[in-house]
């Protein structure tokens, strides 16, 4: 079988064509995608050449860890999962082409526990599970933030995620104007802020300055929080020597943040609408992978592949 695939063949050169998928077995479902979203930060780096030399980082690739879609076929073991709507966080089924992260095609393979079930009504907003799962992951390990740095759709998310989950409401940081528009919290001009007491800081930015930027506003014995994802990072030593800082380092979700994250939208808690800024066609993929890189208005792109 043959899938419509957006495909890296090497820095910021993306196309979009077919490619042979791998053959399915008895405990892999089959995905029609109808919506996937573009990463701003990892698949970024994917584009621009400056990912670090993960295992299965090559070129050509074929992105994306943000898909929605049907259940379609399924192998003998997964009978009962045919006609669901589920969450795909990549897939590794091409022949010709690497799967990192794998999602952004129109049809996709992958073992049927990888496929997670979400609520048909989420719609497109659905894409937004990983990076939600991501957030709560952050909060779960560190603890609600005192301060959010960055305020793109990761940070947002954290910020939702913390005011649902109840406690202190944090600051957040966002040095674009436009962007300064919150939801039960204040986002604010960090050059405007005069703290220097935050307790944990949580960065949303993927800043490479971030550290000298957010030790300086520590409290003593404080906390740092990467959220983001970053290809080298350095530090003054002297602030951080002075505020005897704790750096701690989020990783991927785990399957208890996406739980915990689908019982947030369930309940109403955590609203996800306003989030997707952008929706292109998947026909115009190598123009939205553009703009979703390089526009700032653009807060999440979602290419929209039901037409192929």
């Amino acid at each position: 079988m043959d899938a419509v695939a957006v495909i890296l063949e090497a820095p910021e050169r993306l196309a979009l064509r077919k490619l042979a998928l791998t053959p399915m077995t008895t405990d892999h479902v089959l995905v029609e995608i109808d919506w996937s979203g573009i990463s701003s930060g990892t698949e970024k780096m994917l584009w621009t050449g400056r990912m670090p030399n993960f295992p299965g980082m090559g070129y050509p690739l074929v992105p994306g860890y943000e898909s929605v879609g049907r259940i379609v076929d399924v192998g003998a073991e997964a009978r009962s999962r045919i006609g669901e709507w589920v969450f795909v966080p990549g897939a590794n089924c091409y022949q010709g082409a690497r799967g990192l992260f794998g999602g952004s095609a129109r049809h996709v393979i992958l073992p049927a526990a990888r496929a997670i079930p979400i609520s048909e009504s989420l719609s497109r907003d659905g894409i937004l599970l990983a990076l939600a799962a991501t957030a709560h992951h952050a909060i779960a390990i560190g603890g609600v933030p005192d301060l959010i740095v960055g305020h793109g759709i990761l940070g947002r998310l954290i910020a939702r995620i913390a005011v649902a989950c109840g406690g202190s409401i944090p600051t957040v940081w966002e040095t674009n104007p436009d962007r300064r528009g919150g939801s039960g919290y204040e986002v604010i001009d960090p050059a405007a802020d005069p703290r220097r007491d935050y307790g944990v800081i949580c960065d949303a930015s993927g800043a490479p300055d971030i550290l000298d930027l957010a030790f300086a506003r520590l409290a003593r014995g404080g906390e740092v929080m990467l959220a983001g994802f970053y290809d080298r990072l350095s530090f003054a030593f002297p602030p951080a020597f002075m505020r005897e800082a704790r750096l701690r380092i989020a990783a991927e979700f785990s399957p208890a943040d996406i739980a915990a994250t689908l019982a947030l939208i369930d309940t109403g808690l955590l609203d996800l609408d306003g989030l997707v800024s952008h929706v292109r066609p998947a026909a115009e993929a190598v123009d939205a992978y553009r703009q979703a890189f390089t526009d700032p208005a653009c807060l999440k792109m979602v290419l929209d592949w039901r037409a192929i």
